[in-house]
C-alpha cells in the first residue's frame, strides 16, 4: 500500500490536471505552448509540449516554473524587481539562469500552501501568464 500523500506534496495526477487545464486555455487562445510543472522542491514533476510549440520554449517554461518556486512569486512580479536600478537587478544570472518575465505562477493547494509552480512559454508573456494562471486554478477546483 502506498504511503499517504502529504498535503504539501504535489501528486502526479494533480500535476497532470494542471497541465490539462493550461492546455485547454492555450487551445482557447489558439496558441502553442510548452508547459512545465515543478513540485515544492522545484523538481520537474510533469511536462507537455503541444504539437509544433517552439523548441526554445521548452527550457524557458521549465525555468519559469523553477523561478516562480525559488522566489515564491509570479515571474512577472520578480521581473519588476530585476529592472535596472531595482533591488534585484541581474538576478536572472543566479541559480543557473532564471526567467524574469511573465509565465511562471505558483501552485497552491486549497489550504493556500505552496505545492509547486507552473511555467508556460510559447506566445506573448500575457498569453503565457494567462495559460499558467488557468493551470494553477485547476488545483483549486
Amino acid at each position: 500500500m502506498a504511503a499517504p500523500q502529504s498535503s504539501l506534496e504535489l501528486t502526479l495526477d494533480q500535476a497532470l490536471a494542471v497541465i490539462a487545464a493550461a492546455r485547454r486555455k492555450a487551445e482557447e487562445q489558439g496558441t502553442l505552448m510548452d508547459i512545465a510543472v515543478v513540485d515544492a522542491g522545484a523538481n520537474l514533476k510533469a511536462f507537455a509540449r503541444m504539437d509544433e510549440a517552439f523548441l526554445g520554449s521548452i527550457d524557458i517554461s521549465i525555468k519559469k516554473a523553477k523561478t516562480a518556486r525559488f522566489f515564491n512569486m509570479p515571474t512577472g512580479d520578480l521581473g519588476k524587481l530585476a529592472q535596472p536600478g531595482a533591488p534585484l537587478f541581474n538576478i536572472e544570472f543566479s541559480n543557473g539562469g532564471l526567467i524574469t518575465f511573465a509565465g511562471g505562477v505558483l501552485l497552491k493547494n486549497k489550504a493556500g500552501a505552496i505545492v509547486g509552480a507552473i511555467g508556460v512559454s510559447g506566445s506573448s508573456v500575457e498569453d503565457d501568464h494567462e495559460v499558467a494562471t488557468a493551470g494553477a486554478q485547476a488545483l483549486l477546483a
